[in-house]
Formats: structure tokens, sequence, C-alpha cells
């Protein structure tokens, strides 16, 4: 078994990336929120908010955001359909501004059905 870890740099396109991972075989999937070190680095722009910000300030925030997926899968033959369809929707993960798939062996797991 493993564990993949996903951090999907456009957030706009996880619904692509989710239902890509569906077609691989993958059963379900945990979504979290994230932001990177870049991101909070440039967040000191946002700083700049008035101390009485009207609710117009909070709807037209800018600050756009990672999405960290993970999901346990039981071989290496989903491992590498799942790698494909991730790199079918972001694009090469080699490259910058796609994200960053993270694949560990899983030893043991609890409360988990296949």
């Amino acid at each position: 078994m493993y564990f993949l870890l996903f951090v999907l740099h456009d957030s706009t396109i996880c619904d692509d990336v989710l239902h890509a991972w569906e077609a691989a075989g993958v059963k379900g999937v945990t979504i979290l929120p994230s932001t990177g070190l870049n991101r909070m680095q440039n967040r000191a722009l946002l700083e700049d908010m008035p101390i009485m910000p009207s609710l117009e300030d909070f709807f037209t925030s800018t600050e756009v955001g990672n999405r960290t997926m993970f999901t346990i899968v039981p071989d290496d033959e989903i491992v590498d359909k799942i790698l494909e369809a991730t790199q079918s929707v972001v694009g090469d993960l080699n490259q910058p501004n796609t994200g960053i798939l993270i694949v560990l062996p899983t030893v043991r797991t609890y409360g988990l059905t296949q």
C-alpha cells in the first residue's frame, strides 16, 4: 500500500484532478486548503487592509491557495495511473507551478476498507 500526498498549485483545477484520480481507480481522497511559504511571504501585501474593512474588502480578496490532497492506494499500478492522470491535468510535474506529488510506502493502515 502507498500513501500519496499531492499539493496542487492551481486550486481552480482541483475538480479536474479529482475526476482524473477517480478514473485512475482512487476510491477516496481527503482535500485540505493549504498555502506555501512563497505565498505567505507575498501575504504582506494583504496586510495593508484597513482597520475597519468593509464587506467588499473581504469578498474581493485575491489570495489564492493550494489544495493538498491525500489518499491511500493498494499497489504500484494505481500509483502509476495516478501520476499519469495528474500530469494529464496539471502538466509535467517537473515544471514550476504545477504541484508536488509524494508517494510513501504504508506499513499499516487502520480504519480503511478496501
